[in-house]
């Protein structure tokens, strides 16, 4: 924090809201707003990002949002392009005062800035969450391998997508941008700019088969095999036995329902990205 303070401060930028505890970031977003703020700052991961996005949608102003990635996978600041900046990079990105309106995903009431999904990738957050001995990245591969051979799927039906059929699935990703967990290209066609979101359908499968589709999904060769399902929307319904977990940019929130609806808000949200980051 003494670095970004310094980034900022030696800029003419000084107004600073500090969380005492995780999930105070909309609270002292909302704040920042009536205060008359246009730009916020986030430093944090893609959590932190989420819900001060949620403040500045509600708040229905055209405050801009800006990252310097300080959390475990930064994939929204791999959207924006700004994952390796340093606080005087991103500092000098927010004085330029140049933005960009990108899209936005709502899941159940929330909003989201890069992911929401189903079955795996909850359960590999929720165990993410137990791990302290790794950082970054690592994070995430650790917990996804632990998780590869033990867990069981969900039954899960779309209403808005063809061709997928009720069924037992490994994971349902719904993204806005192209990453998930730092490490995994689970949507590499994904553009937060079109108005629309990608929906990727993993297939339950044999070991053998997760085990490709993990070394696939690192890679973004996993669209196209056997037991994956993809399609372009701009809403669907998700229906489940029962009330899931789900994932939104990397936070756990049980659903209100066991019905979820999932839409894309076009160019929802003001951001500050790298040059050429959004394309």
């Amino acid at each position: 924090m003494p670095k970004v303070l310094a980034a900022f401060i030696a800029r003419g930028i000084g107004a600073v809201y500090e969380t005492s505890g995780p999930g105070e970031e909309e609270e002292l977003a909302v704040r920042a707003i009536q205060n008359g703020v246009t730009t916020i700052v986030a430093v944090g991961g893609d959590g932190t990002c989420g819900r001060i996005a949620n403040a500045i949608l509600r708040s229905a102003t055209p405050c801009r949002l800006a990252v310097v990635p300080s959390g475990t996978g930064n994939d929204f600041a791999k959207t924006l392009g700004v994952s390796r900046y340093t606080p005087d990079q991103v500092a000098d990105l927010v004085v330029r005062r140049e933005a960009t309106r990108i899209d936005v995903g709502v899941a159940d009431g929330h909003c989201f800035l890069n992911s929401c999904g189903f079955g795996f990738d909850p359960s590999v957050l929720e165990a993410s969450n137990r791990v302290r001995f790794l950082k970054g990245d690592a994070v995430y591969i650790y917990s996804a391998l632990g998780q590869l051979f033990t867990y069981r799927g969900i039954e899960v039906s779309a209403n808005g997508v063809p061709n997928v059929k009720r069924g037992r699935m490994l994971m349902v990703t719904v993204s806005n941008g192209r990453s998930l967990g730092g490490a995994f290209k689970i949507a590499p066609h994904a553009s937060i700019l079109d108005g629309r979101l990608d929906a990727c359908f993993f297939s339950d499968s044999n070991v053998v088969e997760r085990v490709r589709l993990f070394v696939g999904a690192m890679r973004g060769t996993h669209i196209g095999m056997r037991s994956v399902s993809a399609a372009s929307v701009q809403h669907l319904a998700l229906t489940f036995a029962s009330s899931p977990l789900m994932e939104m940019d990397g936070e756990l929130r049980k659903a209100r329902s066991s019905t979820v609806e999932v839409t894309c808000v076009p160019r929802a949200l003001s951001v500050v990205a790298a040059p050429g980051a959004l394309v």
